[in-house]
């Protein structure tokens, strides 16, 4: 037993002899490996750059939307990466089809992990086909009250530029899934300014006067209906509504001036705009509001 127990022993440090032994051909196998895995890596990154180059200006040259020229890019960025990644992985031994198997096997798992973000896969296939909106139109979505200009449309999410300057990243399977209000398509929108003036002003001389501002604003569309009607008759005053059209480009300053020269041209006509108030009557010692 003595003898059996020495021999296991010294058949033990042989073993770790030899392995000591081979340990730095092994290092320095691994080390090549990792730096090949690294220039690949590189090498790899540059040929999906070229790609998505070749693609973003082939379709540019096929005067593709500018939504579909970003989410093909995205797309094919993410498939190209993943790709790299497995022939990389499989440099170090790693069986691509015992992957794909786990996966499949899996799948049930991944597919409610990944839920939300293949709803907005989704999402973003159907923006892309149903084409509710392009990119550089001016939405507003209704369920958050976000509005803004659309910047980007990814893989999924789309980035909205907001008019204080700010970006709104939405994902496209809350947008696929609601309503949506596109002010670019029709490439005119009609502008509401509610003013409101005394009782004791003339309702008529109001509309001349506003409508004078109208004509004289060179962003007005002229051969759209101007309208000054009065829209309520107020606690402290008569609110008129001011109706016209603009461009959309032009339609956010047309509206801030046409109401600031609005209310120049009431104060030079002797109109005045009223502000809250509260009447006190008094009769017979008793006030009545």
């Amino acid at each position: 037993m003595e003898l059996e127990r020495i021999a296991s022993e010294e058949m033990d440090i042989g073993l770790i002899q030899v392995y000591l032994q081979q340990l730095p051909d092994k290092a320095l196998r691994f080390g090549m490996r990792v730096l090949l895995a690294l220039i690949f890596f590189l090498i790899g990154v540059q040929i999906i750059r070229l790609v998505r180059k070749i693609v973003r200006r082939s379709l540019k040259r096929g005067n593709a939307d500018v939504g579909v020229v970003q989410f093909l890019d995205s797309f094919i960025k993410a498939v190209m990466y993943v790709l790299l990644l497995f022939m990389i992985a499989s440099g170090f031994g790693l069986d691509a089809t015992s992957v794909v198997a786990l996966l499949g096997s899996a799948g049930v798992a991944i597919g409610l992990a990944v839920q939300g973000s293949l709803s907005n896969f989704a999402g973003g296939v159907l923006i892309l086909l149903l084409k509710p909106f392009r990119v550089d139109d001016y939405i507003k979505i209704d369920n958050d009250g976000h509005e803004g200009t659309v910047k980007e449309i990814q893989l999924f999410y789309t980035k909205l530029a907001t008019p204080d300057n700010h970006v709104v990243i939405i994902p496209n399977g809350s947008l696929a899934n609601t309503s949506i209000l596109n002010m670019s398509t029709l490439g005119e929108r009609r502008m509401d300014i509610t003013v409101g003036i005394s009782y004791d002003a003339d309702i008529r001389t109001a509309r001349e006067v506003i409508l004078k501002v109208l004509e004289a604003d060179e962003a007005v569309i002229k051969e759209k209906d101007h309208l000054v009607f009065v829209q309520e008759l107020a606690d402290s005053g008569v609110n008129l509504n001011v109706r016209c059209w603009a461009s959309n480009e032009q339609y956010w300053e047309c509206k801030w001036r046409i109401t600031e020269q609005i209310k120049y041209a009431l104060d030079d006509a002797g109109i005045s705009i009223p502000y809250p108030q509260m009447d006190v009557h008094i009769n017979g010692g008793i006030n009545q509001l």
